[in-house]
C-alpha cells in the first residue's frame, strides 16, 4: 500500500497549491495591518497565564485519564498554583470533547485563584473565550431529559453555591448525585457520561460568567484562528497575515459581539451584552501573528498600551508565561505510564499482538 500511495504523492506533486501569487495583496494589507515598532512598557504591573492539558490511555474496559491545569504568576517573582486528577471513563464516542470541558474547569478555576489570591492585574489564556462562548454547550450528546426538567434557578443556586466553597476539583458530581441522576435504570446506566458531559458544561459557564466579572484582567491569545471577518478570503486572517507579512506591528482593531444565534438558557442577558476588542499583533519581525481577544470594548489607547506590557514579558514573540505554562502541564504519553504504574493499573489494550 506504501508504494501506491508514494506514487499518488508524486503525481499530485504540489496539488496543494499557494495563494494567488498576481492578487493584489498591498491593498489588501492597506489599513488593515500596520508595521509599528511595539515599545515594552516600563511600568509596574503582576500578571499571571494559564493552560490545560489532558491525555487518554484507551484499555479494553474503559479509559485511563488524566487531566490538569496550571497558572504561573509574576509579580516580581514567580509562583504556580495547579489543579488536576485522574479518572476512569467508559467508552463513549465524545470522550475528547468531555475531558475539554474537564480541564476547562481545572484553568478557569486556576484563573480564578491567580486573579482573586494574588489580585494580579492581567491573566493571559491560551486560546478564545469568545469562540467558548459560541460554543459553549455539549454537541457530541443529546441533553438528558432528566438534567433538562431539573436546571432551574435553584439548582443554578446550588452549582454556585457549592463552587463558592471549592476552590478545587470538579463540583458537577455532587450536583448529579444530590439529583439523584445515578439512579437510572438499568438499560441507561451507560449514558451517566451524557449526564457528566451536560453538567460539566453547565460548572465550566458557571466558571466563565465569574471570571468575566474581572473582564478588564482578561487577555486571550491564540496562535491559530479559523476567523477570517478581516479579510473575507478562503483562508483565516492570522494565516493571511503570517504569510504576507513580516515585520512588527499589529491589525485593525475590531469589535465582535457573541452569535445572536448561540442562545444561552441561563445568564444569557450577561453574555449576550459582552463586546469583544479582536486584533492582530506580530510582537517581533519574522514571528507568528498572533490573535488577541479582550472582553471588553478597548480604546485604541487601551490596546497600545496592553500590547506593550505583553511584549514587556515575551521571548521571541510570545509570552513567556504562557509558554512557560503550557510546556509544565503537557501530559504526554510517557507521563500516562508513570501516572498507570504508579496507580498499579494494568489492563490489556488489545494491541499487544501488533507486537508479536
Amino acid at each position: 500500500m506504501l508504494n501506491s500511495l508514494y506514487e499518488k504523492a508524486i503525481a499530485k506533486r504540489g496539488f496543494i497549491q499557494n495563494i494567488e501569487s498576481d492578487a493584489d495583496i498591498e491593498s489588501q494589507l492597506e489599513h488593515k495591518w500596520f508595521n509599528r515598532f511595539i515599545d515594552e512598557s516600563k511600568d509596574d504591573f503582576s500578571i499571571a497565564a494559564g493552560d490545560g492539558s489532558f491525555n487518554k490511555k484507551k484499555f479494553l474496559t474503559t479509559n485511563f485519564c488524566a487531566v490538569g491545569a496550571e497558572s504561573i504568576i509574576y509579580d516580581g517573582e514567580i509562583k504556580k498554583i495547579d489543579d488536576s486528577d485522574i479518572f476512569d471513563i467508559s467508552h463513549v464516542s465524545f470522550l475528547d470533547e468531555l475531558l475539554s470541558n474537564y480541564m476547562a474547569i481545572y484553568e478557569l478555576k486556576c484563573a480564578l485563584r491567580a486573579i482573586k489570591e494574588y489580585n494580579v492585574d492581567y491573566y493571559m489564556f491560551d486560546g478564545s473565550i469568545l469562540g467558548d462562548l459560541q460554543n459553549a454547550f455539549p454537541r457530541g450528546a443529546k441533553l438528558p431529559s432528566k438534567i433538562k426538567e431539573n436546571l432551574d434557578e435553584s439548582t443554578l443556586k446550588e452549582f454556585e453555591r457549592r463552587l463558592a466553597n471549592r476552590k478545587y476539583g470538579l463540583v458537577f458530581p455532587e450536583i448529579r448525585d444530590s439529583l439523584k441522576m445515578v439512579e437510572l435504570p438499568k438499560d441507561e446506566l451507560n449514558k451517566i457520561e451524557e449526564y457528566n458531559l451536560h453538567l460539566a458544561s453547565v460548572e465550566k459557564i458557571i466558571l466563565l460568567k465569574e471570571l468575566l466579572q474581572y473582564r478588564k484582567k482578561i487577555i486571550s491569545i491564540s496562535k491559530t484562528s479559523s476567523d477570517n471577518d478581516l479579510f473575507h478570503w478562503n483562508i483565516p486572517d492570522i494565516a493571511f497575515l503570517d504569510k504576507f507579512t513580516k515585520k512588527q506591528g499589529m491589525s485593525l482593531i475590531k469589535h465582535k459581539s457573541v452569535y445572536d444565534k448561540a442562545a444561552f438558557p441561563y445568564y444569557n442577558d450577561f453574555f449576550k451584552g459582552i463586546t469583544f476588542t479582536i486584533f492582530y499583533v506580530r510582537f517581533q519581525n519574522n514571528r507568528n501573528v498572533l490573535k488577541v481577544e479582550l472582553p471588553y470594548k478597548a480604546t485604541n489607547d487601551e490596546v497600545f498600551e496592553l500590547i506593550k506590557k505583553i511584549n514587556a514579558l515575551s521571548v521571541q514573540g510570545y509570552p513567556y508565561l504562557l509558554n512557560k505554562a503550557h510546556n509544565d502541564v503537557v501530559i504526554t504519553g510517557r507521563n500516562m505510564k508513570e501516572l498507570m504504574k504508579i496507580a498499579k493499573i494494568y489492563e490489556t489494550t488489545n494491541r499487544e499482538v501488533m507486537s508479536w
